[in-house]
């Protein structure tokens, strides 16, 4: 579902960020890592996307795919990378709160795993109600309609592009003016 999901919106980190929960999951640990890179990427330079106006109760921050990107990495046994990403992890955390990251280093410190951070089970992409409810069905087709070409001797139907004029092709008829 994750595979499809991000097939279709390219850009959409959290969905990156839970395939790579996954994967972990899943022992993939390499593709763990491919997607925590992503989600980081899609992130662009911002400390956290707020998913609220799509209708996901989740805010991505940055800290958090970092700190899962240390965690593939720890399964990999590159503890050195997994220690540089949790410092790189310490500057996007807010300040005053970074407790859960000095844990984490001293734990890759000791050669011990991280668990992955993942969106909260039971979140789902959902809009408001109130805005669903205020959407009406819209016919995008529209009505058909027969459209009858004003050149008196075309009898062609269908669609195509500008055809090339031909001489005296467009001149009235007599039996047209009766």
């Amino acid at each position: 579902a994750f595979d499809k999901t991000v097939a279709k919106d390219k850009s959409l980190a959290v969905g990156f960020f839970q395939r790579g929960f996954v994967h972990v999951q899943l022992e993939m640990y390499e593709e763990a890592l491919f997607d925590y890179h992503l989600a980081f990427s899609h992130l662009r330079q911002n400390p956290f996307i707020d998913y609220k106006q799509l209708g996901l109760r989740h805010i991505l921050y940055a800290w958090e795919v970092l700190y899962s990107t240390a965690a593939a990495q720890c399964r990999l046994q590159q503890w050195q990378e997994a220690r540089a990403t949790l410092e790189k992890a310490v500057v996007w955390r807010p300040e005053g709160r970074t407790a859960i990251l000095g844990l984490a280093l001293e734990r890759v410190q000791d050669h011990l795993f991280l668990e992955p951070m993942h969106v909260p089970p039971g979140e789902f992409f959902r809009p408001r109600k109130k805005e669903v409810e205020q959407l009406d069905s819209k016919d995008f087709l529209g009505k058909p309609k027969v459209i009858s070409s004003i050149i008196p001797n075309d009898e062609y139907i269908g669609f195509e592009p500008l055809r090339p004029q031909k001489q005296g092709f467009y001149e009235l008829r007599d039996d047209t003016l009766r």
